[in-house]
Formats: C-alpha cells, sequence, structure tokens
C-alpha cells in the first residue's frame, strides 16, 4: 500500500511540474507577442498595419513570416523610419514568392 502512494505522489509531483512549465511558457510566450506588437506598432504606421492585419484573417502563416522579416530588417539596422503601406506593399511583394499562373491549354 505505501508504494502506490509513493507512486501516486511522484506521479502528482510530475504533473504539478508539467503545469507549472506550460504556464510559465505561455507567460513567456505571451511576453514576447507583446513586444513583437509594440515593435510593429512603432516600424508600422496606421494603414500599414491594417494591411497587415488583413493579410493575418487571410494568411496568418504569411502574416506572420512579413513581422518576423520586418523585425530582422529592424534589428540589422535596415529600418531607418516608420514604413508606410507603400513601402509594405513593395516588401511584401519582394518577400512572398511570386503566384504561378496556371493556364489550361485543350488539346
Amino acid at each position: 500500500m505505501n508504494d502506490t502512494e509513493e507512486i501516486k505522489r511522484r506521479m502528482l509531483e510530475q504533473m504539478q511540474r508539467q503545469m507549472e512549465e506550460e504556464q510559465r511558457m505561455q507567460a513567456e510566450k505571451e511576453i514576447m507577442e507583446a513586444q513583437k506588437k509594440a515593435l510593429l506598432r512603432h516600424l508600422l504606421d496606421a494603414d500599414a498595419r491594417a494591411r497587415l492585419e488583413r493579410i493575418r484573417m487571410a494568411k496568418p502563416e504569411e502574416a506572420e513570416y512579413i513581422e518576423m522579416q520586418i523585425i530582422r530588417l529592424y534589428q540589422m539596422g535596415r529600418i531607418k523610419e516608420r514604413i508606410t503601406d507603400e513601402v509594405l506593399k513593395l516588401l511584401i511583394k519582394s518577400l512572398l514568392p511570386k503566384k504561378r499562373d496556371i493556364k489550361i491549354r485543350r488539346i
């Protein structure tokens, strides 16, 4: 009986550690997300932020990729001023691959 109680106690401790680790990771993720949003708010003007949010609604993965590239460019010192909507359009065009134009020909 004593062994089963010991096993239960160990399992309970392990589950508690896992929960604490998950909570800590979630908190870190939220902090990083808040820092990323604050930096993007600083780098993008209102129209560019609105465009990025529209992209996020349609294609979240592409919006995430664009955000990470903008942050990377800022960290490298390549962004000196706020990004306008027109500059963001050019940036998106250069970052994302071109769509293939598929034509079906009947023979």
